[in-house]
């Protein structure tokens, strides 16, 4: 269990990339699909565990712009299956207080998925106890051009952009930056994931796949978040 010092450092925003849905499958010589679905049960406890630490604000990884090569049968699972966890878990997080957003190109997705993405964002518009972001046909480099493109549509005067400014065009600007990045499978890169956002971001990495991780390991997460030294540069 964290100590109540540890606690008054819980990260506010934690942003997960989960991975390791395919190896997790292909180690049980079963098709990949059954990967995703096994990680979809991991999100009832890590969010249960992420209200029950004080975190404020998740985002999840769940489709990256880059995830259309791959075959046409695994993208129209993961699809079917967003679709199958909006209509089992949305009611279920709204009851828990959850507030969703989805950050991310949508008008490459297909309409059911658009119409499920309005329906969740609907129903939970009002919840306050912890904003969940799931990143959708997402891509941090996409997300800065169309940050550029409406700034330019705006017509803002290049001496207008700064930092803060063009913080206001992203997907979110509403979310807090992030604090701690959790990767899951071992891998060692970002993936083109929140690349504005996670700029001075804690990383805690694990070998865990994503359908074998737990809420035991994203507490030593936290743990291990809180026990560092955060200096933005300084000393």
């Amino acid at each position: 269990m964290l100590t109540p010092l540890n606690l008054q450092r819980t990260p506010r925003h934690v942003a997960i990339i989960m991975d390791g849905n395919g190896r997790w499958a292909r180690a049980r010589w079963l098709p990949r699909a059954a990967g995703h679905r096994a990680g979809v049960q991991v999100l009832t406890p890590l969010l249960e565990t992420a209200g029950e630490l004080g975190v404020e604000t998740l985002t999840l990884y769940a489709f990256s712009t880059e995830n259309w090569t791959r075959p046409e049968t695994e993208v129209s699972t993961l699809m079917s299956l967003f679709l199958e966890t909006a209509r089992g878990k949305v009611p279920d997080l709204n009851e828990r207080g959850a507030r969703l957003r989805f950050v991310g190109r949508r008008e490459n997705l297909p309409e059911s998925v658009r119409a499920a993405i309005r329906e969740a964002e609907m129903l939970t518009a009002a919840n306050d106890k912890l904003d969940v972001y799931i990143a959708l046909n997402y891509g941090g480099r996409s997300e800065i051009v169309d940050a550029a493109r409406r700034m330019i549509s705006a017509g803002l005067d290049p001496e207008d952009v700064n930092e803060e400014t063009f913080a206001r065009y992203l997907y979110a600007p509403e979310a807090p930056e992030v604090d701690l990045v959790i990767r899951t499978s071992g891998e060692l890169r970002v993936s083109n994931f929140l690349l504005w956002q996670i700029a001075y971001a804690e990383f805690y990495v694990t070998d865990t796949l994503w359908p074998d991780f737990s809420a035991q390991e994203f507490r030593r997460a936290i743990e291990s978040f809180s026990a560092r030294s955060r200096r933005r540069g300084g000393v």
